[in-house]
């Protein structure tokens, strides 16, 4: 997903009908610490886990075009999620 010129990289499993598990990564990981609870919570539930800018297959753009601070990273995943729906 494109968000304020940043490609947001996602793993997605699950029916889009069932609840919605957001599963957020920590530092310095990404979505990819989540490869083995994905496929177990799928079954039952719809589960996304994004990376957020700088991390995993996310834009990484430099510090001069994105200050990561963690008020921008949760602009990101704040927008990522509304256009999740």
């Amino acid at each position: 997903m494109k968000i304020n010129g940043l490609d947001i990289f996602s793993r997605e499993a699950g029916p889009k009908d069932a609840p919605t598990i957001l599963l957020l990564h920590g530092f310095p990981t990404s979505s990819h610490m989540f490869r083995n609870l994905i496929p177990a919570l799928a079954a039952r539930y719809h589960v996304i886990a994004p990376d957020y800018p700088g991390f995993g297959n996310s834009s990484t753009p430099s510090v001069q075009e994105f200050e990561y601070t963690f008020d921008n990273l949760s602009k990101v995943i704040d927008t990522f999620t509304r256009r999740s729906d």
